[in-house]
């Protein structure tokens, strides 16, 4: 039987009682042995964190699937599609909050970890986490103080950092970045931007005042693969969330992503994914 699928992802719009950009809770579930269909699919309104205490959960994002136990944080970027598979006997806290209110150095930082995997913490990181969640909950009951928003907002941030100190353990620190590491982590954050407009290598040399063979040179050395891999990739990750999450048709997809070439959109879609984009569709209907 063919899944129903709405015509855009759906965007989970987080509860936000006071309309603070900010949300944190706490919840606990017993269990959930398998998802029927796939309607749970979506992206988040906002940067998520989640925080396992106890219990497993299985969850895919981006057509990666994870099994994460107690004690374990795992990051979501707004722009990522994901859902929950099955979960059992979960304690987990969830904060949220969106561009405009986080600390612009913790986006950046964010924007360069993406995608991020699961990080099971060590007992004594997960203490202080833990401790730090639940005195944000307690600042988010006292929505009466006059400085309530800026309390949850610089605790939330809080809680944001260290999140993100535990992801940079597993990551070079900026401060001793080569100069082929900067260009390529500049050219990331360029092709999150503009993947749908820029298509070729000289755009996004240009637009970072190199040449193009030199982009080429720190990338493939930092990646191991070129320019124009990473951005056939990115266009072609956009493309199976919107073939396996929304019911916009291929040529849709394509206009969407930028290429009013079907026929080559088709052609670059069976090159990179290694089918074409309905047999991808079709593959993922029950």
């Amino acid at each position: 039987m063919m899944r129903k699928k709405p015509k855009s992802i759906p965007v989970n719009q987080f509860g936000d009682e006071y309309n603070s950009g900010i949300s944190i809770e706490k919840i606990a579930l017993d269990n959930l042995p398998h998802f029927e269909g796939d309607e749970q699919s979506e992206r988040h309104d906002r940067h998520t964190f989640h925080l396992l205490e106890t219990g497993t959960i299985t969850i895919e994002i981006d057509f990666q699937t994870y099994e994460i136990k107690s004690s374990s944080v795992i990051y979501m970027h707004p722009n990522q599609v994901h859902r929950i598979r099955t979960f059992d006997n979960v304690t987990v806290s969830t904060w949220a909050i969106n561009n405009e209110n986080l600390n612009p150095d913790y986006l950046k930082l964010l924007e360069d970890i993406v995608p991020t995997k699961p990080l099971v913490l060590d007992n004594e990181t997960f203490s202080l986490i833990s401790e730090a969640v639940s005195l944000c909950l307690k600042f988010a009951e006292r929505n009466n103080d006059k400085l309530y928003h800026a309390i949850l907002k610089d605790s939330c941030n809080a809680l944001v950092a260290l999140v993100a100190s535990q992801y940079l353990e597993y990551a070079k620190s900026t401060d001793k970045l080569s100069r082929f590491d900067t260009i390529t982590k500049d050219f990331r954050e360029l092709l999150e931007r503009r993947y749908t407009t820029f298509k070729r290598p000289t755009a996004y040399a240009q637009a970072l005042n190199i040449s193009t063979p030199y982009l080429n040179e720190c990338v493939k050395t930092t990646t191991g693969h070129s320019v124009s891999y990473h951005i056939q990739q990115r266009i072609i990750l956009e493309a199976k969330r919107l073939l396996y999450h929304s019911n916009k048709s291929v040529k849709e997809i394509a206009t969407e992503l930028g290429y009013d070439d079907y026929p080559y959109f088709s052609r670059l879609f069976t090159k990179v994914a290694g089918m074409t984009a309905l047999a991808f569709r079709n593959k993922n209907f029950d």
